[in-house]
């Protein structure tokens, strides 16, 4: 009975983080659900902003201190190891939903493209967004990301084994080809609001940031390995010509990063 109620819990956890991610597409690309991040105000400027920015450190709070790993010993303390991915997603899909459902717009136009060809451009670069995201976590491994494999594991009654050591696809040309996807996200946009643009530098801080917490972290776990493939791999922005790293050539290194907060288990 417990295997199999861990096992629930996680297709829970999985179907309410995956739908946090699928209201987002329309919600930040402005279309088809309500109270989208460019609706029209409902409330004056200084509240609103008082507003988003307590939604936005609600966010970067759990996605930052459920991360870290002394959270995670001791949060294991408590509930099965297990599930401890599995509530990790569960409670980052319910922030970001909090954030998004009580988003407060602002107005104000800073730019609007009228241009159908750039207009085509922008939302290619936001599909383009969604893929690489999408993308990178098929790369890694998205079932062992989202703590799919974990509980299928214990459902199973298997030990659960890391995944190996490499550096897959995205991860040979820059070390956090997710949030390269979260930027375009944020930023690709033929009107880009007051309330959005405030969002779009809120994310852009929030990944400087996290990547300096994570490297650190990624540093205690990996050692000289993660140092080199640090060395010769590009953050952010590919380097499309000279060398690579001979770890990243050879997959030895598997990178770790948040989706929208979710860092890749370790």
């Amino acid at each position: 009975m417990k295997r199999t109620l861990i096992l629930g819990y996680g297709l829970i956890s999985y179907a309410i983080g995956l739908a946090s991610l699928l209201y987002m597409v329309p919600w930040l690309g402005g279309f088809l659900v309500p109270n989208a991040i460019d609706s029209s105000p409902s409330q004056p400027l200084l509240p609103a902003l008082a507003v988003n920015g307590l939604l936005f450190l609600l966010f970067g709070i759990q996605h930052s201190v459920m991360a870290r790993p002394k959270f995670k010993a001791w949060w294991t303390a408590i509930i099965p190891k297990s599930t401890e991915r599995s509530t990790y997603v569960l409670a980052s899909g319910i922030a970001m939903f909090i954030l998004m459902l009580f988003w407060q717009p602002t107005g104000g136009i800073i730019w609007t493209v009228t241009n159908v060809y750039a207009q085509s451009a922008l939302w290619t670069l936001y599909a383009l967004g969604w893929a690489i995201l999408v993308g990178s976590t098929f790369a890694l491994n998205h079932f062992d990301l989202f703590g799919l494999r974990q509980v299928w594991l214990a459902f199973r009654d298997q030990e659960y084994s890391p995944l190996q050591f490499k550096v897959p696809g995205p991860y040979k040309y820059v070390r956090h080809p997710l949030y390269v996807g979260w930027l375009l996200l944020a930023w690709a946009t033929p009107t880009m609001t007051v309330t959005h643009l405030l969002f779009a530098l809120a994310t852009a801080g929030y990944i400087l940031l996290a990547i300096r917490w994570e490297e650190r972290d990624l540093i205690d776990y990996h050692g000289h390995v993660y140092r080199e493939y640090r060395a010769n791999t590009p953050m952010l922005i590919p380097r499309w010509q000279g060398k690579h790293s001979r770890h990243s050539e050879e997959g030895l290194a598997q990178v770790a990063e948040p989706i929208w907060g979710y860092e890749e288990a370790r």
